[in-house]
C-alpha cells in the first residue's frame, strides 16, 4: 500500500528562473526504507520540505502531493504535525527545550495529549533510545550525537507514521553516524515506520535501504532497488555520483 506518492511535482524559488524540484513523480509504500541521494544542490531538501507541510519554502509549486491518497493540504495540522515527523541536518536547530525529559514530552504536549499518556510515552521512548542515562541533562550539555538522538527520539515519540531524515548524520563523527544509522534500521524494522532519508553515507545506508531515488538538477533520473541502480554500468550519472559522494 503507497503511504506517499508524489504525481509530477514541480516546485521554482521566488525570483528564480529553473525548478529546485522539476516534474518528480515517485511512490513510498507503507513500511518502506527510501534513501533519496544525490549532489548537493540537487534538490533533494527542497523536495523533502514539500512533503513536511510545516516545513514547505515559498515559492510555485505544481503537480500533486498524496499522503495515503489524501492531497497534503487536506491534512489537519494536528494530522501533519504528528503524522509526518522530520529531523533536521543540524542536531542544534531542533531543539527547543533546557532539558532531555522536556524535550521528549514537548511534541506530545504540544498535540493535547494528557499527561498520564505522555509519561508513559516519554519512559517508552527514554528506554527504547537508550538515554535512560542522560535522561534529566541539559540539552545543552549534550554531544552532537546525543542531540540527533534525542531529536529522533522526540519525534518518534509523537508515532510518526512517516519519518523523512535530511541529512541527518551529516554533522557527526563516524561513531555517533554509525549509531545514529543503526537506530533508523531498528525503528524501520521494528516498529514499521517508513523512512525517507536524505543522505550521503551511502555505503553505510546500502544494506538498510529497499530502494533508492538518485536526483539531478531538481529530477529523480534513477530509482529502484539499491544493487539495481548501483549495479547497473549503463547508468553514467548514477556511477559518477557515487563516485564522487564516496570521496566525501
Amino acid at each position: 500500500m503507497e503511504i506517499l506518492a508524489l504525481e509530477d511535482l514541480s516546485f521554482r524559488y521566488p525570483g528564480c528562473t529553473e525548478n529546485a524540484v522539476d516534474g518528480v513523480s515517485l511512490t513510498v509504500r507503507e513500511g518502506e526504507f527510501l534513501l533519496l541521494c544525490g549532489r548537493s544542490g540537487c534538490g533533494k531538501t527542497t523536495l523533502l520540505k514539500l512533503i513536511k507541510r510545516e516545513l514547505a519554502p515559498h515559492g510555485e509549486l505544481s503537480g500533486n502531493i498524496l499522503f495515503r491518497s489524501r492531497p497534503l493540504d487536506s491534512l489537519t495540522d494536528r494530522e501533519s504535525a504528528q503524522k509526518i515527523g522530520y529531523v533536521l541536518q543540524s542536531p542544534e536547530a531542533q531543539i527547543v527545550t533546557d532539558k532531555v525529559w522536556h524535550e521528549l514530552a514537548f511534541g506530545l504536549e504540544s498535540l493535547g495529549c494528557d499527561s498520564d499518556s505522555i509519561r508513559l510515552r516519554v519512559g517508552e521512548m527514554a528506554n527504547y533510545f537508550g538515554i535512560d542515562g542522560w535522561f534529566r541533562s541539559g540539552t545543552a550539555d549534550l554531544s552532537g550525537g546525543q542531540k540527533q538522538l534525542l531529536n529522533l527520539a522526540s519525534v518518534m515519540a509523537m508515532s510518526p507514521e512517516l519519518l523523512i531524515l535530511d541529512e541527518p548524520t551529516s554533522q557527526l563523527d563516524p561513531i555517533a553516524a554509525q549509531n545514529f544509522i543503526a537506530t533508523l534500521s531498528k525503528i524501520n524494522r521494528e516498529l514499521g515506520t517508513t523512512v525517507i532519508i536524505a543522505e550521503h553515507r551511502l555505503e553505510e545506508l546500502f544494506p538498510t535501504a529497499d530502494r533508492v531515488a538518485v536526483m539531478e538538477h531538481g529530477r529523480v533520473v534513477e530509482q529502484g532497488e539499491v544493487f539495481n541502480v548501483f549495479a547497473d554500468p549503463r547508468q553514467e550519472i548514477t556511477r559518477s555520483f557515487i563516485h564522487t559522494t564516496s570521496n566525501l
